[in-house]
């Protein structure tokens, strides 16, 4: 029992990390024959690894298809990119508005992690450094804390978890080529500790889209390159705006954030800060 729950991890890493480095496209079916054969191991066990990263939405499983990658579908995420920009942003400059000395010493010592850890691992070129990794969702996570509302900072984790599949992406499907990340986040921190609301905004801002961009000018949407995408919806997304990951006013349903809140919502609350502020 014990060997059979070793050959389970083993192949759930080995699945996940060819899924994340780009070796298996998004959308491409996942066959048992062609996956025992590479992985060494039984339906079984690749069964049992499967499932697990169909709940963590790196997979899809489809009756009388099996399992493959999950697709890019253009709209999805640009409703998760115009949902992240909205609430990490109000939730980045509320952390610059409350956040304390406390606060900038924790995020300063977040980015000396992050700018001391190689992106990518010595063996394999193509492979985040899975330390790299956890330090920059750190980094992140830290740059919110000083918000002072819980639910904020919340659903702005809850959204990034969702896009980190999309980041990883992003580098294996172009568009990542002379992109200097470790300056973004060296300018966010100066942002942070200057306590430059407009500019740290602006850059968040623009630190998120970056990835929805370079994943959706590469066209691969699917192994086969279709947006699997319905028809009226891609009509729908080419009628919004196609330079950033933002949609244009009235195209298509509003971006909803985890608990079923709409990304609204969150443009009212900004509008009652706003309007606090000049009150004070």
């Amino acid at each position: 029992m014990a060997q059979t729950g070793t050959r389970a991890e083993r192949a759930y890493q080995q699945i996940r990390s060819d899924i994340l480095t780009g070796r298996f496209l998004p959308g491409q079916r996942l066959l048992f024959t062609d996956l025992s054969a590479r992985y060494g191991t039984s339906v079984g066990v690749l069964r049992e690894g499967l499932s697990r990263l169909a709940e963590q939405g790196l997979v899809v499983s489809q009756p009388q298809q099996g399992f493959h990658v999950t697709p890019v579908i253009p709209d999805d995420l640009r409703d998760l990119t115009e949902a992240r920009v909205e609430i990490e942003t109000l939730a980045f400059r509320k952390a610059m508005e409350s956040g304390d000395l406390a606060w900038e010493s924790r995020l300063v010592a977040a980015h000396h992690v992050l700018e001391g850890t190689p992106e990518l691992t010595a063996d394999d070129p193509q492979q985040v450094n899975e330390d790299w990794a956890i330090a920059h969702t750190e980094f992140h996570r830290v740059l919110l804390e000083g918000c002072p509302n819980r639910r904020l900072r919340e659903y702005a984790a809850a959204l990034r978890d969702a896009s980190e599949v999309y980041r990883r992406w992003s580098r294996h499907l172009g568009g990542e080529q002379g992109r200097d990340i470790p300056g973004e986040h060296r300018a966010l921190l100066k942002a942070a500790i200057d306590r430059d609301i407009p500019g740290g905004v602006a850059l968040l801002a623009q630190h998120i889209e970056y990835t929805t961009n370079a994943v959706l000018a590469s066209g691969q949407f699917s192994a086969d390159g279709e947006d699997p995408a319905p028809r009226g919806r891609r009509a729908a997304s080419r009628s919004g705006t196609a330079s950033t990951g933002r949609r244009g006013a009235g195209a298509g349903k509003p971006a909803t954030a985890p608990g079923g809140a709409p990304a609204r919502a969150v443009s009212a609350a900004q509008h009652s800060g706003s309007a606090s502020r000049r009150s004070r």
